[in-house]
């Protein structure tokens, strides 16, 4: 009897002794106790726009405590100007060179579902991505399946003319010095049918060179107000060789001089020259963009400024 009170004081002492982490930001975490928190994937993931909320974690992870260990510039690249998104830890992969690390984001007007590719010996932050959000409106089921390897398969589905299925699935991987890099592409759709979000349409474009050009719908570079008057938010999206060869890319473009910029991401190989002559825009693939596009086509392209109309000039 005394044995066995005394075998429960010590458990309770030892539980005492055991502070809980703090993932607000307010103290300092350390790496190994920041990967903890995400369990481990050992089997196919699949989640969908309309449950991948419900399979994070609990466990909230303040801004100031995903800082630590994921650059600032990266976040950034996710949730934009979002002053206080919350994090949630949903699942990770394990590699003998990259973690792979699922989490949810909520912001004020938006959740999604975000890719962090760590590398697994030093905990260095090399990639990101976004998977799959909320809410597009766009009448397609979207999806994400995640296998071994890992391939991250991104899906989606509408129910077209004659109860037949249309649907889109293009699958990345992740490659150690390169980045991410498309491996399937595989779509029963008419690339002018399919759909094209702008993801920052609705930022302020009161900058010189703020404002949308393009070739026709399916060709075009989109450029808003960035941090200051020589930075640019900017989303480019083309469509090649009878739509067969896709880029898009998504980032924030720096001013060199008066007429040209440049895109130079830390954690990105990719590097791409913007020059403005009158009311077009030119673009120059400098670095290894074969993460953002097809491997038969590039970041080549000179578009026209589009004229805009009372409504946007007014943002």
């Amino acid at each position: 009897m005394h044995k066995r009170l005394l075998y429960i004081m010590l458990i309770l002492l030892f539980a005492c002794g055991q502070k809980k982490l703090d993932f607000s930001g307010a103290t300092p975490l350390k790496a190994k106790d920041f990967l903890s928190v995400f369990p481990i994937i050992n089997n196919t993931f699949f989640a969908a726009d309309s449950n991948f909320l419900k399979l994070s974690d609990s466990t909230r992870i303040g801004l100031k405590a995903i800082t630590q260990f994921i650059p600032d510039s990266v976040i950034a690249n996710l949730v934009g100007k979002e002053k206080n998104p919350a994090f949630y830890p949903v699942g990770k992969i394990v590699k003998e060179k990259e973690t792979y690390l699922l989490l949810n984001i909520i912001e004020k007007h938006r959740k999604l579902m975000a890719l962090i590719v760590v590398d697994t010996k030093s905990n260095k932050c090399l990639a990101s991505k976004r998977l799959i959000e909320d809410d597009l409106q766009d009448e397609y089921v979207h999806t994400i399946t995640v296998n071994k390897e890992p391939t991250f398969l991104l899906a989606q589905e509408k129910m077209g003319k004659d109860n037949i299925a249309q649907f889109t699935r293009i699958g990345w991987v992740y490659s150690s010095g390169i980045g991410f890099m498309i491996v399937v592409n595989d779509s029963n759709e008419s690339p002018s049918k399919s759909n094209i979000i702008n993801p920052i349409d609705t930022l302020p474009r009161k900058n010189r060179y703020s404002g949308d050009y393009a070739e026709d719908k399916r060709n075009f570079i989109s450029l808003r107000d960035g941090k200051n008057a020589n930075s640019y938010a900017f989303f480019i999206h083309f469509e090649k060789n009878e739509g067969t060869c896709i880029g898009e890319l998504k980032g924030e473009l720096k001013m060199k001089d008066l007429t040209n910029g440049q895109y130079r991401f830390n954690t990105d190989p990719c590097v791409i020259d913007f020059k403005f002559e009158g009311n077009q825009i030119s673009l120059k693939e400098q670095g290894t963009c074969g993460n953002h596009r097809g491997i038969k086509c590039f970041f080549d392209d000179q578009f026209t400024r589009k004229k805009e109309s009372k409504s946007n000039k007014r943002k």
